[in-house]
């Protein structure tokens, strides 16, 4: 099965490299694309478009990182920063806009209230999706 347009959100995790060489292998077939997004979290307090300059940095070293991993898997990534006050309403949207075919996100091991936990953004993502989600787990010994 190839895929056209794969969106992968990034978070700035070991699980995201994973998550784009997946990306790579899994739309080679089809000559897809592969976009990687980042989604900073703008406080209620501040206008959607404020400028939040070390996030802003932060956002983009991790996906010129993601660009590094994919061109060696020999794979071109496009990369975007988001805005929003939600993460997982962000990802949704640009999924629809873009019409991607797959979202394949990277989920790192957390534990909350010591029990595993996929946080609040997977949830939504699984339950609103408008295509195909591919969860990759990174693995902790």
């Amino acid at each position: 099965m190839g895929f056209n347009k794969i969106l992968v959100p990034v978070c700035g995790t070991e699980a995201d490299e994973e998550a784009i060489k997946l990306a790579c292998v899994l739309s080679k077939k089809a000559k897809g694309k592969i976009c990687a997004v980042y989604v900073i979290t703008v406080k209620r307090g501040l206008p959607l478009e404020a400028e939040i300059e070390p996030e802003t940095r932060r956002a983009e070293d991790i996906l010129d990182q993601m660009e590094s991993c994919a061109e060696e898997q020999d794979c071109e990534v496009e990369t975007d920063v988001l805005q929003a006050r939600e993460v997982g309403s962000a990802i949704i949207d640009e999924a629809v806009e873009r019409g991607v075919d797959l979202i394949l996100m990277g989920v790192k091991y957390k534990k909350r209230f010591g029990q595993f936990s996929l946080g609040s953004v997977v949830p939504y993502v699984l339950k609103n999706a408008p295509c195909p989600v591919i969860l990759y787990h990174q693995y902790t010994a």
